[in-house]
Formats: structure tokens, C-alpha cells, sequence
């Protein structure tokens, strides 16, 4: 017998994401016909400009050990550009600590703010990362459900329900992932205003703030008055905006003395972030060229989402889903498509990929099987062919015989 793993690992499960991601490339590289809407990673290439900048920083012999909390060059073009986002408000780039992916950054500001007994709120469904990362800090995720009739996002009422003297935290994740909804800014205003009544720490995760289909980028926190800010940490990164996922760089803003705390931790562990990605994307977040390349990734996500909304209300009527505004998932509910014999994510899922080839994410990776999570980050062909298999799957489920039913 192997000896027990630590009590740290006691909650701890693999992502659901990137189990099904690797049994999609498993089947690929096997001779299978699959088409893979699991993954939340952009189709785009990296920006040229953002590439050449990382070729150039290794042959300028950027290779030996980054600055702890991030090159100076970066963390001042990430603050330059969250200013520009927010209206010109100040952002201090020595609040900032770059990290290994935007992943760490959430674990490096849940690490050094969280311990037994607190209790973090998740509006739910939400991320599965958020609750095992708030786990294996020996706290305790409380996942808080979103309402239907308001994009699967919570209220300040919600919040109100799971409340109790032992909540520190709120992970708050906006554009949304899994269901691309976004919250408003007065929305935010109302969930700033009650974390400040109550002393929680907000954890406000953007990587997506860049991916939104109003106008300009999404609301965010750090559209408020400094007062509703004094706790609540930013979380940001080049991963997603600009299709830098391979390249791990991901940044947390936070009050000084956090962020001092999140650089110790990070001394510890992986002593910053990739020195000729940091670079990178130091082109990434500063070069108004790059910007170009930003806008037609985001009209190529809102020409899809157009696509899968209108091909869902016009040939799957009865479904229910969530219209996203931002990020690039579509969720949709799948319980209901067999009347009187309710199908749940995970088996709709697996039949999908067994029947259609086809991968996507069942909702109990967010915290509710009665869903399923479908990534359009991929070529127009790939989902054009990919829906019309979904729907064609849909079509047979829900025509199924009643005492056929399983």
C-alpha cells in the first residue's frame, strides 16, 4: 500500500476541463473523428509583434531569473492599461505581481488571504478551479447559486443567504466563465457595497474583461470609488485577450500590503513568472499595434456567439440557455430535453461524444449537472460542423420513445 497523501490534497480533484481536453487529443491522435468544444483556449495565434518580442528577448539573453513580483517593464504597461480601461484612473504598478498564468495569481491572493474555518463565497456556476484552489488553502468554498431569470449571475441578496461571520472572500468572475454573462456596473456597485458592509475580501477575476460584445471593455471593479476597493484584488493576464495561453503570464492588483505578502509567498515557490514571456507580453499589454489584433479576435467570438444563438432559438426552441455577453462559452440546459425522463450533463455528454464525436463540458465541473458548457474558441468550420452535430444529437434525444427512454 502506497503511504496516504497529504491532508492538503484531501478535497482535491483533477480539472474536469482539461481531463476531457486530453481524452479529446487522445481520441484525435487515435484516428478518431472529434471535434473538441471543451476547452476555454483562444484558436488565434499569438500576435506576430507579441512573438517577435519573445524571440528577441531570448536572444538578448532575457533567460536567467525574472524579478520576484515581475519586470518593471510589464507590470507598468499591465497598470498603464488598466488605467486606460477605467477611465484614466490611477493604477500603481508596484501593487502589481506577475505569475505563472493568471492561475497562480488566484492561488498566490487565496494563499495569503485565507486559512481554516474562513468560508469564500463562489456565485455559482462557477470556474472549477475557484473552489479547489480555495480548498487546498483549508478554507471552505461556499458555492452561491446563480438565478436563471438573471443570467445564472448572484445578488447582493444571494449573498446575503450564505453570509455568516466566518465568510472572508468572494470570487467574483465577470465576464463569466462558464456562461459568458457579465455583470453591470451597477451590479457591481451593489456587491462592492455589501463586501465593504461586511469586511470581505473581494477576488475579482477579468481574464476575460477584453472579450465582451458591448461597447468598450467589460464593467469592472476598478470602475468604482476607491472606497468600495480596499479589499478587493484584480486579476488579470495575457492569456485569453491575446491568445497567450502557452506563455503562462497572469497578474493580481492588490493593496500594497497584500501584494508584498503574495511576492514572498511566490519567492518560495516558483520565483516569478517566465523571463522571455514576461517580455512578451510586455508587447502584449503596451503596444498599440497589437490592438488590432484584439479587435478581430473579439468580432470572430461575437460572429459565433451570433451564430449559436440563432441557431439554438431556431432549431432547439425548447432549450434554455444563457445569451453570453462576454468570454466565448456558450451554456445551455440539457434536463429538460427529454420530457419525463430528465438526461443530466454528464451523460448527455458522454452519449454526445460517443454518438457525435463531439466534446463538451457537463455542468457538474460548475457545480450544476443540469447544464452543459460549449467553448466557441475554435475555427468557423469546426463549429459550424460541431453544431450542426449537437443539434442533431438534441433532435434525436428529445424524439426519443417514452419507454425507450433510459
Amino acid at each position: 500500500m502506497p503511504d496516504p497523501l497529504s491532508i492538503n490534497l484531501q478535497h482535491l480533484k483533477a480539472s474536469e476541463t482539461i481531463t476531457i481536453s486530453n481524452e479529446t487529443r487522445r481520441r484525435k491522435a487515435a484516428g478518431e473523428d472529434v471535434y473538441d468544444l471543451s476547452v476555454g483556449e483562444p484558436d488565434f495565434d499569438t500576435p506576430p509583434a507579441v512573438s517577435q518580442a519573445g524571440i528577441q528577448a531570448i536572444q538578448k539573453g532575457m533567460t536567467r531569473y525574472p524579478p520576484n513580483s515581475g519586470v518593471p517593464e510589464l507590470r507598468t504597461a499591465i497598470a498603464r492599461q488598466l488605467s486606460i480601461l477605467s477611465g484614466g484612473r490611477p493604477v500603481n504598478a508596484d501593487n502589481i505581481v506577475i505569475s505563472s498564468g493568471s492561475k497562480q495569481s488566484l492561488f498566490n491572493t487565496c494563499f495569503s488571504l485565507f486559512g481554516p474555518h474562513d468560508r469564500v463565497l463562489i456565485p455559482a456556476p462557477a470556474w472549477v478551479s475557484y473552489p479547489q484552489i480555495v480548498h487546498l488553502c483549508r478554507a471552505e468554498p461556499v458555492l452561491v447559486p446563480g438565478d436563471i431569470e438573471w443570467g445564472l449571475k448572484v445578488s447582493v441578496k444571494d449573498l446575503d443567504r450564505h453570509h455568516t461571520k466566518l465568510t472572508k472572500g468572494l470570487i467574483l468572475c465577470s465576464p463569466c466563465n462558464p456562461t459568458g454573462s457579465v455583470y453591470t456596473l451597477a451590479e457591481l456597485r451593489a456587491i462592492a457595497e455589501w463586501a465593504r458592509k461586511h469586511d470581505v475580501w473581494i477576488i475579482s477575476d477579468e481574464i476575460y474583461r477584453r472579450i465582451y460584445y458591448g461597447s468598450g471593455p467589460a464593467p469592472s471593479l476598478l470602475d468604482l470609488p476607491d472606497e468600495l476597493l480596499e479589499r478587493t484584488v484584480i486579476i488579470a493576464g495575457a492569456s485569453k485577450a491575446y491568445a497567450m495561453t502557452g506563455w503562462r503570464i497572469g497578474a493580481a492588483l492588490a493593496p500594497p500590503h497584500l501584494a508584498r505578502a503574495m511576492a514572498a509567498l511566490q519567492s518560495h515557490t516558483t520565483t516569478g513568472a517566465n523571463h522571455p514571456a514576461q517580455w512578451a507580453a510586455a508587447t502584449a499589454f503596451g503596444d498599440e499595434k497589437v490592438e488590432a489584433d484584439v479587435e478581430r479576435m473579439v468580432a470572430a467570438f461575437r460572429r459565433r456567439r451570433d451564430v449559436l444563438v440563432e441557431r439554438f432559438r431556431a432549431s432547439a426552441p425548447g432549450i434554455e440557455f444563457v445569451e453570453p455577453h462576454g468570454a466565448f462559452y456558450f451554456f445551455f440546459r440539457v434536463d429538460g430535453i427529454r420530457e419525463g425522463a430528465p438526461i443530466g450533463g454528464a451523460r448527455f455528454c458522454e452519449q454526445l461524444m460517443q454518438e457525435e464525436g463531439v466534446a463538451l463540458v457537463p455542468g457538474a465541473a460548475f457545480g450544476d449537472d443540469r447544464w452543459v458548457r460549449l467553448s466557441y474558441a475554435v475555427g468557423d468550420k469546426v463549429l459550424e460542423t460541431a453544431l450542426e452535430r449537437v443539434l442533431r444529437f438534441i433532435d434525436r434525444l428529445a424524439a426519443v420513445p417514452a419507454e425507450a427512454r433510459s
